[in-house]
């Protein structure tokens, strides 16, 4: 284990299997001199810190599991594998044909890799990279042939495909690849490690004496690379750059503690009264002198010896670095109470536990694990092995006030598979409750609209809950959907397989057909072709292209150039596609052509999705589409719509027939894609476009709630019920029938009613309650509640949640006022627990200003005492 290395100026951590010497500069890398040359022409700035330990191994033909945050980069491993593909040991075998086999966790990921070996593959000989993207199609299996071939890239689903027709083919490779492990693991681990047993028993049967060489890498741990490497790889060089994950190959048990604030230091005591019978080394981080002088009084005042540190200490660094080894050597416990900030001058790193009295940051995390890494386990370890057992161990405090990090320390925990106990997980739930609003004004995800799911919703940007403000405010006008059985679309801009932008094109008389024509005949006349001095963002103008002119609206407007003319990024509002050109191409648009309101929708064909759970199309199927599709007209049935969005089920190419006035169908989209073999069934799709579309009164904002829940449950139910689910291909008659948003405008004209009336006509929970001096908890009898809302004001708590396909809704007028940003909600299988903090100390003779049937009292925990509070207490 090398614990720091210094290449360049900056020191970085790396963990180590066995002593690697880096190779950190290109000139003597162990690469080919054409592949340096190459390189270096491509501008390549490396190697970088992993690269320098991960080249040596590979090039030696050594198996290697190397993790980084640079983990995603093939170029972690082109290089050296080009490198022993060119010895003389490759090049005397005759046909040798895939030689190396590079599984990537997708068609694009495989697309990038295959362009790297391309271009930096130039000056090897006989190399013939091949990209495998087979799909569904059996007899394009059974025909492919890999010739003269030295590099095989393809995605585990496709080579599985592929060794139904050859298989023979693992016989042949030398080098496997698993490029971005952590996911390939994640969703594909089955049909990895299906491929790992096909290739461990070629290698078995291979003649000669070969090498046989595994290689992953990626930038996270996970649990399937312990069987990997003790089931398939030889003695793997292991090379982790990232603490945090060298913390869990290491086997560092991480525990959480919860404490109220207030008993932080008595913990602290109970954890150190344990330390102190086994003679461990321990650090107590913190985040102020405050505290490190308060926790070394008293741990000083509990006859317990330990040292402090922090900047405005008098002893320096390596005077508190000696008395802390001293300490050890002579049999006491060595405790050392600091804060973050002087960890990296006294540079330990042989700490066997780490007490973090402040709650981590993300940041801080991973300096404090490094604080023991001379202690970590270096050695693969059974999952069978107790963790009680382990030599290091990180133990969090977890008080109410850990609100800010707790979320990215929850993810590392659960990726760690650390024990998480309730408290964290409500206090998580909570911080997330509190960060809904963040992303409320972000578009609704993409991921969601085309397919119904979004596979990575932690790091998504975009929005996953309606927002009736932004959907449903510009709501496709009536009059563009005659009849939902049967609209007339024509697609204008592809974005890929199933989502468009385009028309909805009215049978009889088309408006914006004769608004075109209008505003062509307008901008003929040349004095008509203003061109305008200033562009303001939002604003309508006109644009010509070739004899065509367009409306156009401004979306973005950078600061111009030295020549007073800027590129602005326009968007065709007819059309859906967006654009950059230059201030001076754009025309002043006459109010009259701006009265028609923009025409361009989103259409999103239902029921089908990307095979091998893709989450993107790949480019075959989108340019099929596209060429298939765009500007034609087609016939679709509108199952759904919201905002400026319809979801289409069937959606059919058709041609006209004048003479005999009929239209013929050519072809079903949906058929077509799933024709391509890249394509498969999507049953659910519609399902949870429409179960989101349900969760529009409960996750709106606080006002939009309060307006659309007094329309009653039972015409909620009416508007969003789930349509028909048997959808069959080509069988319009029985789709779904449209379910349209309610106007914001025709909601807030709603005459409010009672509240008690209110409460009485919807589904109103069961609600007990009980108090002491300073809070108020509530009691919500709800199982299992779903798509939960609670909003907190200073008189008011509005909470509604989903169970058993029933909306709940608690509307409360509290009698007197609490703090709303300490108040709280937690959701539990059998019940919802609401805790309110009192703005003023005292009893209250009642919970609400107005009698409710469905609120009473809960003598059973009346009497509780402040101890017995729960830990959701703000």
């Amino acid at each position: 284990f090398q614990s720091f290395q210094n290449v360049g100026r900056e020191k970085k951590f790396v963990f180590l299997s066995k002593k690697i010497e880096p190779s950190s500069v290109l000139e003597t890398a162990p690469l080919l001199d054409g592949l340096k040359k190459e390189l270096a022409w491509n501008k390549f700035s490396g190697p970088t810190f992993t690269q320098s330990y991960c080249w040596p191994p590979v090039a030696w033909g050594c198996d290697v599991v190397a993790i980084s945050h640079q983990g995603d980069d093939p170029l972690l491993y082109i290089p050296p594998v080009l490198k022993l593909l060119q010895e003389s040991d490759y090049q005397a075998l005759p046909n040798r044909s895939g030689v190396s086999l590079i599984l990537c966790p997708g068609w694009k990921k495989a697309q990038v890799v295959f362009d790297l070996l391309k271009t930096y593959g130039k000056g090897c000989r006989h190399l013939h990279p091949m990209l495998i993207i087979l799909g569904q199609n059996k007899e394009a299996a059974s025909q492919m042939e890999i010739r003269d071939c030295k590099i095989v890239v393809t995605t585990p689903y496709n080579l599985l495909r592929l060794l139904e027709h050859n298989t023979g083919l693992l016989c042949t490779v030398c080098h496997l690849v698993l490029d971005e492990m952590e996911v390939l693991f994640s969703y594909t681990s089955e049909q990895v490690f299906t491929i790992l047993d096909y290739y461990k028993k070629a290698t078995a049967q291979a003649q000669g004496n070969l090498p046989h060489q595994i290689i992953a890498v990626g930038t996270q741990w996970n649990k399937h690379i312990t069987p990997l490497i003790k089931e398939f790889m030889n003695d793997p060089h292991i090379v982790i750059t990232v603490i945090e994950e060298a913390a869990i190959f290491g086997n560092v048990q991480q525990v959480v503690q919860p404490c109220m604030n207030s008993n932080r230091t008595a913990e602290l005591l109970k954890i150190l009264d344990f330390t102190q019978r086994n003679l461990q080394k321990v650090l107590v981080f913190t985040d102020s002198v405050t505290e490190v002088e308060m926790i070394h009084k008293a741990l000083k005042s509990n006859s317990i010896v330990s040292l402090k540190k922090h900047k405005e200490s008098k002893c320096n660094a390596a005077c508190v670095l000696e008395r802390w080894r001293k300490m050890h050597n002579s049999g006491t416990p060595a405790v050392l109470v600091l804060t973050d900030d002087c960890l990296q001058s006294l540079g330990i790193t042989d700490a066997t536990w780490v007490i973090h009295f402040s709650f981590p940051s993300p940041a801080v995390f991973g300096q404090r694990l490094q604080s023991m890494s001379d202690n970590f386990c270096t050695g693969i370890k059974d999952s069978a092995v107790d963790q009680g057992d382990t030599k290091t161990k990180s133990v969090i405090l977890l008080t109410e006030n850990s609100f800010c990090h707790a979320p990215g320390i929850l993810y590392y925990l659960k990726h760690a598979e650390a024990e998480i106990p309730e408290e964290l997980s409500d206090l998580i739930a909570r911080v997330q409750e509190s960060e809904k609003g963040e992303n409320f004004s972000r578009p609704l995800c993409a991921s969601l609209k085309t397919f119904g799911i979004c596979r990575n919703r932690t790091e998504c940007p975009d929005r996953h809950q309606i927002n009736l403000s932004i959907d449903a405010a510009q709501n496709i006008a009536g009059e563009m959907i005659e009849t939902p059985e049967r609209v007339t679309i024509l697609p204008l801009f592809i974005v890929h397989a199933t989502n468009y932008f385009g028309r909805i094109v009215k049978k009889q008389k088309d408006q914006y057909t004769v608004l075109a024509k209008e505003m062509n005949d307008y901008f003929k006349v040349p004095r008509h072709r203003i061109s305008v001095n200033t562009t303001e963002k939002s604003v309508f103008y006109g644009l010509h292209e070739g004899a065509i002119c367009h409306r156009v609206q401004v979306v973005e407007t950078p600061a111009k150039d030295e020549e007073n003319v800027c590129k602005v990024t326009i968007k065709y509002i007819d059309e859906g596609r967006t654009s950059q050109v230059t201030s001076d191409q754009l025309l002043h648009l006459p109010a009259n052509f701006q009265s028609l309101p923009p025409q361009a929708v989103e259409i999103v064909v239902c029921r089908v999705k990307p095979i091998d759970n893709e989450v993107e199309w790949n480019p075959k199927v989108t340019d099929h589409i596209n060429r298939k599709i765009k500007g034609k007209l087609h016939h679709a049935k509108v199952v759904h719509t919201l905002g400026k969005t319809v979801w289409v089920d069937p959606m059919v190419g058709v041609t006209n027939l004048p003479t005999l006035k009929m239209w013929i169908n050519e072809y079903n989209i949906r058929s077509e894609i799933l024709s391509t073999g890249l394509g498969t069934d999507n049953p659910e799709h519609v399902g949870e476009i429409q179960k989101l579309c349900r969760q529009i009164p409960v996750l709106d904002h606080a006002e939009s709630l309060e307006h659309s829940t007094k329309e009653g449950t039972a015409d909620l139910e009416e508007v969003f019920s789930p349509q028909d689910p048997s959808i069959q291909e080509n069988a319009a008659e029985r789709c779904n029938s449209p379910v349209t948003l309610p106007s914001s405008d025709v909601v807030q004209t709603k005459e409010a009613e009672d509240s008690t009336v209110h409460q009485q006509k919807g589904c109103h929970p069961p609600v007990k309650w009980f108090q002491n001096d300073v809070s108020v908890t509530l009691k919500l009898r709800i199982l299992n509640a779903t798509d939960s809302k609670c909003e907190f004001s200073r008189e008011k708590v509005t909470f509604s949640a989903y169970s058993e396909g029933k909306l709940y809704v608690a509307d409360l007028e509290l009698y007197q006022s609490v703090i709303a940003q300490k108040s709280t909600c937690v959701v539990k299988d059998t019940e919802v627990v609401i805790f309110l903090v009192k703005e003023k100390k005292g009893a209250w003779c009642k919970l609400l200003k107005n009698k409710n049937v469905h609120v009473s009292l809960d003598f059973e925990h009346w009497e509780e005492s402040e101890d017995e509070r729960l830990f959701t207490v703000g």
